[in-house]
């Protein structure tokens, strides 16, 4: 038997923590840890990781492993083998001929975060680009409301704190995300060990809510109200800073009449939080020094974009920005890394000769245009799972049954929307091919290298891309760029004196040793180079000039509001499919304040019938003092084919939008509970 090597690699997963990985190789078989000397995973990886990187992704019998051609009725999961030859042939054949008959335009390109990696995330664009295809904007089905708020308010959603620079904070104050599920190592590590007063707001008493000094726990829709008492706090108890105010931003005039109006006593009344929590969270951020942690969560509502806007005016005012242990985060785009995105999406420079690309389409209209022969003639999903994440479940999975609608999907697995394509193409774990993984929360560069090869004929995205260009003609030379050679290229426009090598044999690098200070030369990518609490921008676009104490109406009658959070055994819908992680989940379950049960004669354990305005579901009934009255809670990421009732919990959501950037409303959506 030969010695066992230790590898490095990186978890590439829609998570914060981008955890460092050691693999344990032996004879071609490999088992997945976490490294014991990254600083975030510390020799521990999540529990869903752990099971499912040893699981589901490494059983060969659970991966797809060679193409397939639609053979039986849409959605009957009826499939014959073919060549890749053969299936990429069929491809270029049925995009071509809707290119022509109706314009490439009707060839729809959804996509999003299967994996963050950077060439499986961002290459495959440079296809879509060449051919002119019409993008489904991925943001759209996650956090696009909280992206254009905050253009609004600074010019840039994607340049956050360094989170290292917590060392020097006094407060952190996380608003509408939840680090236990979503960035469980930032909650065992990064949050207790900063020493600074933790404030959550979540309507949830999440495990991170649990463990923070102060928790505000509004009714959802509330959130903006909570923002402007807090400004009212700090301005009545002359904790603003007037000095950077007047440097450094335009618009404090124009919102302080609504900040004076704001008082604790008419915020208590509408969010449902005490007054003195209100006053000592308010005197306690407005002290500093302090970070500010923006939720993707938080502007999943009607009014989330104005929430988020709202929020956001709390660091410059309070001048908790341009210094050592303050900023905000929202996300840490890979620019903050000097990665060349567009580049890397594009093979072109910031100001190549690209033709505009069309239109793009939200999620949120994805059914009802695939439901329509003129506007969508092909789609080709991948990296996405669209017929479990998308609203309208049910009339998505109608559309996607249209015979003449040619349905191509790349997955490692046979999904839901797999079993609507009609040709499949498997794709490569990300054990399996090389790449470069940059944490949206961490300004950290790593490394993810393959360790085991693809099971059977499954490529990398990367790979799959560049054959089908190749089918459909296209020589343009940044099609056909192999993935060491981008993957240099990245390294040496980022430079940061590594090359592929290097990283692995690092794991992780951190390309500065010292925290950086976000927006420390006060320099704001604004049309006024200032940070714009009034926007003529959103003005412009049809919006309030500031953001507004305003909020949603409370449910009527017997109305509850749904929050539909990630799980904790899940990564939006990956994992679903594991054995163990499908066995710590359990039956799917709503969950209402015991009170809430009591009240609607409702006892734990109970079978009820959950009606949205999109559709019903049965939920197992479970109770939650944790919940206010009011609420239902019931986590995202279940697939529906592995559900008894051939739904989850996205058959309940209309699709509505928010606000700001066609974006998700999916926390106010409003159901009714009935028992079955």
């Amino acid at each position: 038997m030969s010695a066992i090597e230790v590898l490095r690699t990186t978890c590439p997963r829609d998570c914060y923590d981008a955890c460092g990985i050691e693999v344990l190789r032996r004879d071609g078989q490999i088992r997945v840890r976490g490294d014991r000397e990254h600083p975030v995973s510390r020799g521990k990886l999540c529990r869903k990781c752990t099971a499912a990187y040893n699981g589901v992704l490494l059983d060969p019998d659970a991966r797809l492993t060679e193409p397939l051609r639609r053979s039986g009725p849409k959605g009957a999961g009826a499939f014959t083998p073919v060549s890749w030859d053969e299936a990429l042939g069929a491809i270029a054949e049925r995009l071509h001929a809707v290119a022509a008959a109706q314009g490439p335009q009707a060839i729809l390109n959804a996509h999003y975060t299967g994996t963050l990696s950077l060439l499986a995330y961002a290459f495959p664009l440079r296809f879509f680009a060449r051919l002119g295809a019409t993008e489904v904007d991925p943001d759209t089905v996650c956090n696009n409301a909280g992206h254009v708020a905050l253009r609004y308010v600074y010019g840039d959603s994607v340049d956050g704190f360094d989170p290292r620079t917590a060392r020097d904070s006094e407060c952190i104050l996380v608003w509408g995300a939840n680090p236990a599920v979503s960035a469980p190592h930032q909650h065992e590590h990064w949050l207790p060990e900063s020493g600074a007063t933790l404030i959550v707001v979540d309507p949830i008493r999440t495990e991170t809510a649990r463990a923070a000094h102060i928790h505000l726990q509004p009714f959802p829709g509330t959130d903006a109200a909570l923002a402007f008492a807090l400004l009212h706090v700090a301005h009545r108890d002359g904790l603003v800073d007037e000095a950077y105010l007047a440097a450094h931003a335009v618009g404090w005039d124009e919102l302080l009449p609504h900040v004076q109006a704001a008082t604790p006593d008419w915020a208590a009344a509408l969010t449902g939080i005490d007054v003195a929590a209100i006053e000592r969270a308010a005197r306690v951020y407005a002290a500093g020094p302090s970070l500010l942690w923006i939720g993707q969560g938080l502007q999943r509502q009607p009014l989330g974009g104005n929430v988020v806007r709202a929020v956001a005016a709390l660091p410059p005012a309070t001048g908790n920005l341009g210094r050592p242990g303050t900023g905000f985060l929202y996300l840490n785009g890979a620019a903050s890394r000097r990665i060349d995105e567009d580049w890397l999406a594009s093979g072109a420079g910031p100001a190549g000769d690209r033709p505009a690309p069309p239109p793009p389409v939200s999620h949120m209209d994805l059914a009802e245009v695939l439901a329509d022969p003129a506007r969508a003639g092909a789609l080709v999903a991948w990296n996405i799972n669209i017929a479990a994440s998308n609203p309208q479940q049910a009339q998505l999975r109608t559309a996607l049954s249209r015979d003449d609608l040619f349905t191509v999907a790349i997955d490692l697995f046979a999904t839901d929307t797999t079993d609507l394509a009609d040709v499949v193409l498997p794709a490569a774990g990300f054990l399996e091919f090389d790449d470069i993984v940059a944490s949206y929360f961490h300004r950290s560069l790593s490394a993810q290298q393959r360790v085991v090869d693809p099971p059977g004929q499954a490529l990398p995205n990367t790979e799959i891309f560049r054959r089908l260009a190749a089918a459909m003609g296209f020589d343009d030379p940044a099609l056909r760029e192999p993935d060491d050679v981008v993957i240099a290229t990245l390294l040496e426009r980022a430079g940061h004196g590594v090359d592929f090598a290097q990283l692995c044999e690092a794991g992780t690098i951190w390309p500065n040793d010292e925290p950086e200070v976000q927006f420390a030369g006060a320099a704001f990518p604004t049309a006024s180079g200032r940070i714009e609490l009034a926007s003529a921008a959103a003005q412009a676009d049809g919006l309030p000039r500031t953001p507004l104490p305003i909020v949603d109406a409370r449910p009527a009658g017997d109305a509850l509001r749904l929050l539909t959070p990630a799980s904790e055994w899940t990564l939006n819908d990956s994992y679903a499919n594991d054995i163990k992680v499908a066995r710590q989940m359990g039956p799917p379950t709503i969950s209402l304040h015991p009170d809430e049960a009591a009240a609607r004669g409702l006892a734990a354990g109970a079978l009820v019938t959950v009606t949205g305005p999109a559709g019903a579901l049965p939920l197992t009934l479970a109770t939650d003092d944790g919940v206010p009255r009011g609420v239902a809670y019931a986590p995202k990421g279940r697939w529906p084919k592995r559900e008894a009732s051939g739904a989850n919990v996205n058959v309940l959501n209309a699709g509505e939008k928010a606000d700001m950037g066609q974006s998700t409303a999916v926390h106010g959506t409003l159901i009714t509970i009935a028992p079955v």
